[in-house]
């Protein structure tokens, strides 16, 4: 695929391009160094040409996007896993709404506070990358995309459900120390990158594909689902030419340590927090049930990083002294043929 080809692609904004602009985009594998800085032009170029302002492409005063604390709307589809358990689905309709509504916001406050962790690794990064380096202008961009989706987020927690927490506790003490590596391990922050922004991309995904939810709620997924294909894509392009450059030892490092950053980064988004689990009065037997080790949840935890999975197999990076990492983490499985594979293809 040929760079302007690329940008074509990245550039695209709607719900429906949205899909395949992650699909086919970040299919492409650039190959030496020219084609490297090829695919940061076109992408730089795309953040140029294709963006979102929270407060311009947002109508937040639209009666359509009205937040009802009442609307039925917020009932969780069968594709969360909680909506298709049957604590939940037993529970009378009111209920349901409010943990619904609930839940939905958590998530929102929780990527949030994910890209804000991006946030403070991203300027150490950028610290030490020379003069003249095209990562400094593309990743320049991904931060000023990231603020805008950090005021999007929080302006819907505000209006939705201003009572939760987000992000359990541990991830919030970390993220200064996370957020070092940007300058001392990057090829472990991009692929923490991943770690976040793979699970909520994954999740916004099947909530689209499901017909959607809330029309503001469903307006912010379309812009971050969008936006998220370059940023996924840049952290597979970055990893796929340094990489390879790393010493044995970092490689190593980096094969083991990835896979912990997948599990830990994928639950953190995906299950609520202890404090926004009692607001919600979700029974510890049921927490267990829907976010256990379960075949079911097992199966939704190994979906979400057939990518990250089909690239580590690309550097050699998941082989037979690693593996056993990522199959103890519970996010082994079979890699993805394409980017954002959907789960059922992969089957």
């Amino acid at each position: 695929m040929a760079p302007v080809t690329l940008a074509k692609r990245v550039v695209g904004g709607s719900v429906k391009a949205a899909g395949s602009v992650a699909g086919s985009a970040l299919a492409y594998r650039p190959q030496g160094k020219q084609a490297y800085e090829d695919t940061l032009r076109t992408l730089s170029e795309a953040s140029v040409e294709r963006y979102f302002n929270a407060f311009k492409d947002i109508d937040w005063n639209s009666p359509e996007f009205a937040i009802d604390p009442r609307d039925e709307r917020w009932i969780l589809p069968k594709v969360d896993l909680l909506g298709a358990h049957p604590w939940y689905q037993s529970l009378p309709k009111e209920r349901q709404i409010e943990i619904g509504r609930h839940r939905l916001t958590a998530v929102t406050k929780t990527g949030s506070q994910f890209e804000q962790l991006l946030l403070l690794g991203g300027t150490q990064f950028l610290r030490y990358v020379a003069n003249g380096n095209p990562e400094f202008r593309y990743f320049m961009h991904e931060l000023t995309e990231e603020c805008h989706h950090i005021q999007m987020f929080q302006e819907f927690t505000n209006r939705a459900c201003p009572e939760v927490s987000g992000a359990p506790a541990w991830l919030m003490r970390s993220i200064p120390l996370v957020a070092m590596l940007g300058s001392t391990f990057p090829a472990l922050f991009f692929a923490i990158i991943l770690a976040g922004e793979e699970p909520i991309d994954h999740v916004q995904k099947d909530m689209m594909r499901a017909g959607g939810i809330h029309p503001l709620l469903d307006r912010i997924m379309s812009i971050h689902i969008a936006e998220e294909a370059r940023h996924i894509g840049f952290a597979h392009a970055w990893l796929e030419h340094h990489a390879p450059r790393l010493n044995p030892v970092e490689k190593f490092v980096l094969g083991v340590l990835t896979p912990l950053a997948m599990r830990l980064g994928s639950d953190a988004i995906i299950i609520p927090s202890k404090a926004d689990r009692e607001m919600m009065g979700i029974p510890d037997e049921v927490v267990r049930e829907v976010w256990g080790d379960g075949p079911e949840a097992a199966k939704f935890r190994r979906d979400l990083f057939s990518d990250v999975r089909m690239l580590f197999d690309d550097l050699g990076l998941r082989g037979r002294t690693t593996r056993w990492a990522w199959q103890l983490l519970g996010v082994d499985g079979r890699p993805a043929r394409f980017r954002a594979q959907p789960a059922n293809a992969a089957a």
